[in-house]
C-alpha cells in the first residue's frame, strides 16, 4: 500500500478553516493508505522559542502544551490510530540527518527562492535560520518515510516541488531507488474556506472560528458572522452571503438545497441561517468536542499514542536512512 504524510505545525488555535480545509481531507487518506501523521515541532520551533521571545519565555512550555491539544484534536476528529501512525517528529531526529545530507546536495538560490522565507520577508519577520531550510527541513520529513502522497494547500505547492526535484536529482547520483519521489495531493474541491469576514479564514486575520469552542460560545461566534443589511423579506444572493458559503461545507446537500432556496424568496433573515449553520456546526463538533477534553485529561495516555507512533514510524526512518547513509559512503 503506498504510504500519505501529513504535518501538523503546532502553533496557533484549531480553527473551523483548518478542520475543514486541512484535517478533514487529510483524515480521508488514511482510507486508501498507509497514513504517517505527524507534529510538526521541529518546524514551530522557527517561530516558537524562547530566544525570539526572550528571557524567562515561557515558549518550551507553550510548545509543549500546543503539541498535546494539536494531537488531541486530530484523534478526536477521527484519526484511528490502529491503521494510522501519529508522532512527533521530534521524537524521530534521523530527520535532522536527512536534513543536512539534503543540505549538502541543495543550491542556495532555491531556499532564497523558498515561500517559507519569502512570506516572513513580506511579513517583516525575523528570518533564523531555521526559517531560511524550512524547506529541506520539509522534504526530508517526506523523503524519511518513503511517502507517495503528500497532500497541502496551494501555498506549500513550491516545497513539495523542492522536496521532488532534491529526490530525483538524488536518485540521479545514487540509484533510481535510493529516494521515493512523492506525488502532490491538493485538495481542488475544498477551496479557500471563508471566515467570518468572508476573506479566508485565518487567525492572522482575526476572522476565525476556533474549533474546541462551547456550544454557546461556538453560537456566540456564528452570530457574529458578516452579512450584508438585506432585512428579512428581502430575496438575498446566498453565493455572496459569508453565512451560506460556510453552511455548504457542513451541511448534507438537500439541507444546502433547502437554504438556497430560502434565500433566494422574502420571509427568511440572515438571523435564521446563522442559527441554522450553528446548530449543524455544533452537532458535528459536540462529540469531538467531548473527545478532545477527554484526551487532554489523559495527558498520560495521550504520550502513550505518540510514543507507540514514534516507534512505528522509527522502522521506516531507519530502513530509508540506512539506503542514504550507505549511498552517500557514511558508515
Amino acid at each position: 500500500m503506498q504510504r500519505a504524510l501529513t504535518g501538523i505545525k503546532p502553533t496557533g488555535n484549531a480553527h473551523i478553516g483548518n478542520w475543514l480545509g486541512a484535517i478533514r481531507p487529510a483524515l480521508e487518506l488514511s482510507q486508501k493508505f498507509d497514513a504517517y501523521y505527524f507534529i510538526a515541532d521541529y518546524h514551530a520551533l522557527t517561530t516558537v522559542n524562547a530566544i525570539s521571545a526572550g528571557p524567562g519565555s515561557d515558549a518550551p512550555a507553550l510548545l509543549r502544551q500546543s503539541s498535546r491539544e494539536h494531537a488531541a484534536g486530530w484523534l478526536a476528529l477521527g484519526l484511528d490510530v490502529e491503521r494510522a501512525v501519529l508522532f512527533r517528529q521530534s521524537a524521530i531526529p534521523e530527520v535532522q540527518e536527512l536534513t543536512w545530507i539534503l543540505a549538502c546536495h541543495a543550491g542556495m538560490g532555491v531556499m532564497e527562492r523558498g515561500h517559507a522565507v519569502k512570506s516572513a520577508k513580506d511579513a517583516g519577520k525575523h528570518i533564523n535560520v531555521g526559517t531560511w531550510m524550512y524547506p529541506l527541513l520539509m522534504a526530508a520529513d517526506i523523503l524519511l518515510y518513503d511517502t507517495h502522497i503528500v497532500p497541502v494547500g496551494k501555498d506549500q505547492k513550491q516545497h513539495l516541488e523542492i522536496c521532488r526535484d532534491l529526490a530525483k536529482a538524488f536518485n540521479v547520483h545514487y540509484g533510481e531507488n535510493t529516494l521515493v519521489v512523492p506525488e502532490v495531493h491538493i485538495r481542488e474541491d475544498v477551496g479557500t474556506i471563508p471566515g467570518m469576514d468572508g476573506r479566508k479564514m485565518s487567525a492572522s486575520f482575526g476572522n476565525e472560528i476556533p474549533l474546541w469552542l462551547s456550544a454557546k460560545k461556538l453560537r456566540k461566534m456564528v452570530m457574529r458572522i458578516t452579512t450584508d443589511s438585506r432585512g428579512v423579506d428581502e430575496v438575498k444572493d446566498p453565493d455572496t452571503c459569508n453565512v451560506f458559503n460556510l453552511f455548504k461545507l457542513v451541511a448534507p446537500p438537500e439541507h444546502t438545497e433547502n437554504l438556497r432556496e430560502r434565500y433566494m424568496k422574502p420571509g427568511m433573515g440572515y438571523g435564521h441561517a446563522k442559527q441554522e449553520l450553528y446548530e449543524v456546526l455544533d452537532r458535528l463538533l459536540s462529540e469531538p468536542r467531548e473527545r478532545y477534553h477527554a484526551w487532554l485529561a489523559d495527558p498520560d495516555g495521550l504520550e502513550d499514542v505518540l510514543a507507540d507512533g514514534a516507534k512505528r514510524a522509527k522502522v521506516a526512518a531507519d530502513a530509508t536512512l540506512s539506503r542514504v547513509r550507505h549511498a552517500v559512503g557514511l558508515l
